[in-house]
């Protein structure tokens, strides 16, 4: 889908940006049980905490002024990041309870957003956009919203943005809809003055409330960065799994790594399985194809396959899931690799 950019003035000051709002607020619903242990910016990736590859990312892009939006279990992602100094990235946090939306989230925080545009970055994916590109493209179009997209591939899982070839978005797609379209990767710049209309401390969508109404008052203000992107879904357990191991076959690991303080006994036989934090896996054990999340013990003698496995004190299982051994253990899909691209 090529798309052609022209100039619109919004009468707005337009200049490259190194600052970025990491959307970590999200309560992390589909990744259950998994998100019962951990936020979900705070899953490891291969090692590697999410949030921690996407300051990464953002910091070898030169955007190195980092808000996060913090609401639910904000001890797991505070505790990757801190200040960022490590990653030669400056981090601040926004706290929102109760939690404000997708752009309730954002007007919230441009207190503490300084720059006249910064991007939007969903914290729960991965992606590989070229940034500068994008802010490029933002700037000699003139829009108030660039969203980074790739073609559509997946329309039962997700959503579409429907772009004319100019590049200027018409209307957003409902999951399932056949008409092609774009997929949109979880990376915008935008305009602080999208958001700064909007009530201070009170819930807002950015679709419904913000981006719908702006393509009707503004024809062309909301525009789409055409690219060949990649894009990694962490939203399910499926998803997770299917993600790390990506991630520790390109960064050439022979196995996944191994939690912090976790142990797994010589006698167990562990296979395409992920291990975190604080576990202790019995003697003749076999995971296979499973997740086993912070703090779980798994007893001796156990077999588990496509499952995620996580403590189960405190918590009420789900219809999907289910008690066994002290551990709460929903069923994973087998996963096939069709959000991976």
């Amino acid at each position: 889908m090529p798309v052609r950019t022209r100039r619109r003035d919004h009468g707005a000051r337009v200049s490259s940006s190194g600052a970025a709002l990491v959307l970590t607020a999200g309560l992390g619903t589909r990744l259950r049980p998994l998100s019962c242990t951990r936020a979900k910016p705070a899953v490891p990736i291969a090692g590697q905490a999410l949030i921690r590859r996407i300051a990464t990312w953002l910091a070898a892009c030169d955007v190195r002024d980092l808000v996060l939006n913090l609401h639910y279990r904000p001890d797991t992602i505070a505790r990757q990041l801190g200040d960022g100094s490590d990653l030669g990235v400056l981090v601040r946090y926004s706290w929102e309870v109760p939690i404000l939306g997708s752009a309730g989230g954002p007007r919230k925080a441009l207190p503490l957003l300084d720059a006249d545009q910064f991007f939007v970055i969903n914290g729960d994916t991965l992606t590989d956009v070229d940034l500068r590109r994008l802010s490029a493209a933002h700037a000699s179009s003139g829009a108030l919203v660039t969203l980074a997209a790739i073609e559509n591939r997946w329309p039962d899982r997700y959503g579409g943005v429907l772009a004319d070839e100019d590049g200027a978005v018409g209307a957003f797609l409902p999951r399932g809809s056949r008409q092609p379209s774009f997929h949109f990767v979880g990376v915008q710049l935008v305009h602080r003055s999208v958001f700064a209309g909007l009530p201070a401390g009170e819930y807002a969508d950015s679709l419904r409330d913000v981006y719908t109404p702006l393509l009707l008052a503004r024809p062309g203000s909301v525009r789409v960065f055409a690219c060949q992107a990649a894009f990694w879904d962490v939203g399910t357990p499926e998803d997770y799994l299917a993600t790390a191991f990506a991630f520790a076959r390109a960064e050439g690991l022979a196995s996944m790594p191994i939690g912090r303080a976790s142990r797994v006994d010589p006698s167990s036989h562990i296979v395409d399985t992920a291990i975190w934090d604080d576990v202790e896996v019995g003697r003749d054990v076999e995971l296979v194809r499973c997740v086993v999340g912070d703090g779980a013990r798994i007893p001796d003698g156990t077999y588990f396959e496509d499952c995620a496995i996580v403590p189960a004190a405190g918590l009420t299982p789900l219809d999907t899931e289910r008690i066994a051994g002290g551990l709460l253990v929903a069923r994973m899909t087998p996963h096939h690799g069709h959000v991976v691209v």
